[in-house]
């Protein structure tokens, strides 16, 4: 493995970023909704704690998984004997294309079958409905020992947000959250011959970004979030995202076509770094154990 950098400076977010705005989107057929770039607000310790965020490469989503589970259950031993883990860790990866369905979510938002098809659909201990990972995507895992931050799972959401939220404005990208849905969001200006696209009967073309799933044991986080970069969105068709119906998905490339999986890499471990507070040190490796 190498190690390449620290990460202790802030971002840089447009003045467009930081506003309070809101907007209602109401139609007859369609319940409101709010969508806000409020940022969550981040307390701030007195200390940093250190952080190492490995550089994966593309990874076999079981394998991802497998990774995560034994990183929690190290930290879980620790503190049953009374020891504390000093640094979190993060995990940066692509995955080959890959289907997960949420714990509690429904076939029903699954157009193929798994049985006849040659497609994998993997059923995790995250929440939420089905989604696609695929080539392309920045997939972000966190594994953060909430003891050491704050022991609120609702908290720890609307930060995992957050950080996407930084990272798309280190492009001049407004991500917006949804209220009532997870994830993060971003307007996009129909072109011609765009209209397939729009789904929904609503003021503004609201897209959406990134998928966020997440889960804990013992308060330390596993899963994450999905941000498409440059994915193939066609992966999407074969569901309905997040049990969604009505609205697209996209990616940075659409906005920001010269944007690379390194540079937004880049932009979400500073992000982590600021949202979080954490000292992060990047590592390019092939495995976190």
């Amino acid at each position: 493995m190498s190690v390449r950098s620290g990460w202790r400076g802030a971002l840089s977010v447009a003045s467009s970023f930081t506003s309070r705005q809101q907007w209602c989107l109401s139609t007859a057929t369609k319940s409101t909704r709010f969508f806000s770039t409020q940022s969550a607000a981040v307390e701030t310790p007195q200390t940093q704690r250190k952080c190492i965020a490995y550089l994966l490469g593309r990874v076999e989503y079981e394998t991802a998984w497998d990774w995560q589970k034994q990183l929690i259950q190290q930290r879980v031993v620790a503190m049953r004997a009374g020891q504390s883990v000093e640094k979190d860790v993060v995990l940066i990866l692509e995955h080959p294309s890959v289907y997960t369905l949420g714990r509690g979510g429904t076939m029903e938002n699954v157009k193929f079958d798994p049985e006849t098809e040659h497609v994998k659909l993997v059923r995790v201990d995250r929440g939420g409905e089905v989604t696609y990972h695929g080539p392309g995507q920045v997939v972000v895992y966190p594994i953060l020992d909430l003891t050491q931050h704050k022991k609120d799972l609702h908290w720890y959401l609307r930060q995992v947000e957050e950080v996407v939220i930084r990272t798309l404005a280190k492009f001049g990208i407004q991500g917006e959250r949804v209220d009532g849905l997870t994830g993060v969001w971003v307007e996009e200006q129909l072109e011609s011959g765009d209209d397939e696209h729009h789904k929904g009967n609503y003021d503004r073309d609201m897209r959406k970004i990134c998928a966020v799933g997440t889960h804990a044991s013992r308060w330390v986080t596993m899963h994450g979030f999905a941000l498409n970069v440059k994915t193939d969105l066609r992966g999407f068709d074969r569901i309905i995202p997040c049990g969604i119906d009505d609205r697209a998905v996209t990616s940075i490339e659409r906005i920001r076509p010269d944007a690379t999986i390194k540079d937004v890499q880049d932009a979400a471990i500073e992000a982590i770094s600021e949202v979080f507070h954490l000292d992060m040190e990047d590592v390019e490796a092939t495995t976190p154990l």
